[in-house]
């Protein structure tokens, strides 16, 4: 066996899947953790946990590599993604394709440890919405919507496997993540506005234009409400409100950064909203703890 080029092709896979680049990884875990933790009300089934977890980073590794095989003629002409591997092409489309179904059917095999048949149903739209996302860049004005709901369908299938159903509760939920998706996502189609507009790709940072700082904020503003309003039903206190605060202090910061419009600070913004989605976890998790009504 030739070791050298095996692990050449490895590590060609791993850039495929992203690996080296996390940060879509938590984009996706932390709404699933809020989730996790509210259903439960801070008594998380850690077997449920560690599933979730492991099945995001599956899911968001085939999501990456079947984005790449949907976008694999238009990333050619983007000079931030014209060397990735499907489109270099040193992985060829059959393999792209063999990885997103390996790792979808090992997404779909965590499910089944589960045993719940409501998880199991709600893991066939959960699939769906992955690879389909990003075939909506043809013809969706903002498809940064539509990843919000890929990016959080975790939310009503860990309601599922916590309590056995899908309340309004998680739905809400679900909607201020595709609120905070279409923000961060904005921040990085404005990164890549110009090449966008040269291939005809549809983005929320084309379709708002000039408003397109004004819209992220609005975002941002509809993210922290509607998560506002659930803690609030829950009788959430302090600490909870807390991460809240620290999160819009955060987004207060990327509007210093987008409102240039330039490429770098604009990254750095979308990289950021990880702590945003840390700092609303933690002031959920601590709540629970302090409140006693956790652990």
């Amino acid at each position: 066996m030739n070791w050298p080029a095996l692990k050449e092709k490895l590590d060609l896979y791993e850039k495929l899947m992203r690996l080296d680049k996390p940060i879509g990884i938590l984009l996706l875990l932390w709404p699933t953790l809020w989730a996790l933790w509210l259903s439960s009300l801070g008594r998380p089934n850690w077997i449920i946990v560690w599933i979730f977890v492991l099945g995001t980073v599956l899911m968001r590794s085939a999501g990456c590599v079947i984005n790449d095989y949907a976008d694999r003629d238009f990333d050619k002409h983007v000079e931030r993604t014209k060397e990735r591997p499907l489109t270099s092409g040193k992985v060829t489309t059959k393999e792209a394709l063999a990885l997103f179904a390996g790792l979808s059917l090992l997404s779909f095999l965590l499910v089944l440890v589960l045993g719940n048949t409501l998880v199991i149903w709600l893991s066939v739209p959960a699939v769906f919405l992955a690879a389909s996302y990003p075939f909506t860049k043809r013809f969706l004005a903002i498809p940064q919507a539509y990843l919000g709901v890929a990016f959080g369908f975790g939310i009503p299938m860990a309601y599922a496997a916590h309590i056995g159903g899908v309340p309004p509760e998680a739905w809400w939920l679900l909607l201020a993540n595709v609120f905070w998706a279409v923000a961060y996502d904005t921040e990085y189609a404005m990164v890549d506005r110009d090449d966008d507009l040269k291939i005809g790709i549809k983005t929320s940072a084309i379709t708002f234009g000039r408003f397109d700082v004004a819209a992220v904020m609005f975002c941002y503003a509809a993210t922290l409400a509607i998560i506002g309003w659930i803690g609030y039903t829950l009788n959430l206190g302090p600490a909870f409100y807390t991460g809240l605060v620290v999160a819009a202090g955060i987004m207060g910061v990327h509007y210093t950064w987008i409102r240039g419009r330039e490429r770098t600070p604009c990254f750095k913004a979308f990289l950021h909203n990880n702590w945003v989605g840390a700092a609303i976890f933690a002031g959920i998790a601590v709540d629970f703890l302090v409140s006693g009504r956790s652990f």
